[in-house]
């Protein structure tokens, strides 16, 4: 950014010096050469100058005879990307698409810091959501910014009266924070990421091949392999001076396969490769070499039997571990979740208390791209509010130091740390963005596997639980509702005390209260795992990550999944044994 910005006034200096030494003649020819300006450029000069120009008209004028309110805040949030997506089952392409697109969130505040048209339900008030012209035409561009700017104006203005009169029925809010924060404004302009460029023919001859591997396993009757690409600059400007331009470029590739039981349980298994660029995703034979394994363990979960509901020791693998972190304390650390009428508020009285072993300690770092050499999803420079990102050390040694807060103040914190995220159409709250779980009493994989089976035959069970592969889960925060989460294991052993041979078992739901949960950890290995995902919250689906090392709980509580009443395929897929068919090939 210091970089391009000194650029430009270097040429503009430069254009000076040479017009003082040089006739009217070479002027008039050295203005017909001037560059024009970057896309980038014209499309922040739009931006700036209709936010200031809102600024300094809106309420200025009365209307029937009552002076309407300026805003304190507005914010143009811009992003400008193109994508390109492709799909195959069973060996052919299902779609293939490319879109560009370039979208604008208008924020508008109207009356102060301390209660503005965004309190309590009305939160979402202030956003006004518009597409903008693909072209770079400064004029069309300020025209759709000025359209959404007066709808939003009049959105919040009418929120605006119905909080005043609110206000003055309800009862005394338990958490009496100011509705935005006071940030210093960030100007930093990141150069354009590179154009997003893909060889469609090669990777569509990849993704038919990995899909046609589903074909040698016929009692899975769904799979998709999909790659996206994507390359995007997210533009932000405020009133109060931010200005503010973000690259990202991501390749991801997923990998979807699904089987039925023949007692009607459904089964499904999803591998997500992401990287910076699709020159960096993993080989194909890696590729391969994954896919056929999700298939023979899909073949495998079909005749294994189901599990019954289970109180006891486990070890949950790094990768289950990290989204078990993510939904079971994560979300609770979420700076809006300490403060509503209708938030269960799990950890809000609990600042400086211990909740978890102490050997534990868990931060959010977004500015960390790579783990270990793996691209993270939760990566990124500034948040959705302009705020540059930050590390945030949430739990020290098992005692809750801090929230992730947006610019959303509570009563402990008034500021922003970094973590207002939200996806295009949203209001910004304080969101995970790569969690990492750290700590301090890690042994090998070997001993982790005897500590569970020692405190199994020390409860008296036959078996603890190894799950090693979870694909998502949900908590439940709200106030009107028990605080519990439950996530959904792919993969799940048994490890037995006696020596026998681990079993693989389905139909498992892991459910619990997160403090519970939470202090039942006993030791973790000595190697953290890494799990890349989409999240989706009340400010949209946004890319995060969990890093964890594998742990092992004293205590974890399942129950079995919905059976299912559908039938495995009737008709057996073209080209088995015994159908008559040729097949594809």
């Amino acid at each position: 950014m210091k970089r391009q910005k000194a650029a430009v006034a270097g040429v503009g200096f430069a254009g000076l010096v040479v017009v003082a030494m040089t006739s009217v003649g070479h002027i008039a020819a050295a203005a017909t050469t001037k560059s024009e300006p970057s896309p980038a450029a014209v499309l922040i000069d739009a931006m700036e100058s209709e936010l200031h120009r809102a600024m300094g008209s809106l309420g200025n004028t009365a209307t029937d005879n009552t002076q309407q309110p300026k805003p304190y805040f507005l914010s143009y949030a811009v992003s400008d990307s193109d994508s390109i997506a492709m799909s195959a089952q069973f060996g052919a392409i299902v779609g293939s698409n490319e879109s560009r697109r370039r979208i604008a969130d208008v924020q508008v505040r109207l009356g102060t810091a301390a209660e503005d048209n965004t309190h309590g339900d009305h939160r979402n008030s202030a956003l006004t959501t518009v597409p903008l012209p693909l072209t770079d035409d400064g004029g069309a561009l300020a025209r759709s910014l000025w359209f959404a700017t007066n709808r939003g104006y009049a959105k919040a203005l009418d929120s605006y009266m119905k909080v005043k009169t609110e206000q003055q029925v309800r009862a005394k809010e338990e958490d009496g924070s100011p509705d935005f924060s006071m940030e210093k404004a960030a100007t930093e302009l990141l150069p354009s990421p590179p154009p997003l460029v893909i060889d469609r023919a090669a990777w569509q001859d990849r993704i038919r091949e990995l899909s046609g591997l589903f074909k040698q396993y016929p009692d899975v009757f769904f799979n998709n392999v999909a790659l996206e690409a994507s390359t995007e600059t997210d533009y932000f400007v405020s009133s109060e001076g931010a200005k503010v331009a973000t690259p990202n470029h991501v390749a991801r590739l997923i990998i979807i396969a699904r089987t039925r039981a023949a007692d009607g349980m459904d089964l499904f298994r999803a591998e997500t490769f992401e990287a910076d660029d699709v020159g960096h995703l993993p080989d194909q034979k890696t590729l391969t070499e994954k896919t056929v394994a999700m298939a023979k363990n899909l073949e495998a979960l079909r005749e294994a039997p189901v599990t019954e509901p289970f109180n006891g020791p486990a070890i949950l693998s790094g990768r289950a571990s990290a989204v078990f972190f993510h939904e079971v304390l994560g979300h609770r650390l979420e700076g809006q979740r300490q403060r509503g009428d209708d938030e269960g508020q799990t950890f809000t009285k609990l600042l400086g208390k211990q909740i978890l072993p102490t050997f534990l300690s868990v931060s959010d770092d977004p500015t960390l791209a790579t783990f270990d050499g793996v691209s993270l999803s939760g990566h990124y420079n500034f948040d959705d509010e302009g705020q540059p990102a930050r590390r945030v050390d949430l739990i020290k040694n098992g005692v809750l130091d801090t929230f992730l807060m947006s610019r959303l103040p509570i009563a402990s914190f008034s500021t922003s740390n970094g973590h207002g995220r939200s996806e295009v159409g949203h209001m910004p709250t304080g969101r995970q963005g790569n969690l990492i779980v750290t700590s301090t009493k890690t042994v090998k994989d070997a001993e982790l596997r005897e500590m569970l089976k020692a405190e199994a035959k020390k409860q008296g069970k036959a078996y603890g639980l190894y799950f090693e592969d979870i694909s998502s889960g949900f908590a439940v925060t709200t106030r009107r509702s028990p605080q519990a989460f439950q996530v959904i294991p792919l993969v799940v052993y048994r490890v037995y005390v006696d020596g026998r041979p681990d079993e693989l078992v389905r139909g498992v739901s892991i459910v619990g209260t997160p403090q519970a949960a939470l202090n039942r950890i006993l030791a973790t290995n000595d190697k953290q795992d890494i799990f890349n995902g989409i999240c989706g919250a009340e400010s949209g689906s946004i890319p995060v990550s969990a890093v964890a090392p594998a742990m092992l709980v004293s205590e974890i509580e399942t129950q079995r999944q919905a059976q299912g009443t559908a039938r495995p395929p009737i008709l057996p897929p073209p080209g088995a044994a015994g159908t008559g068919g040729k097949g594809g090939q």
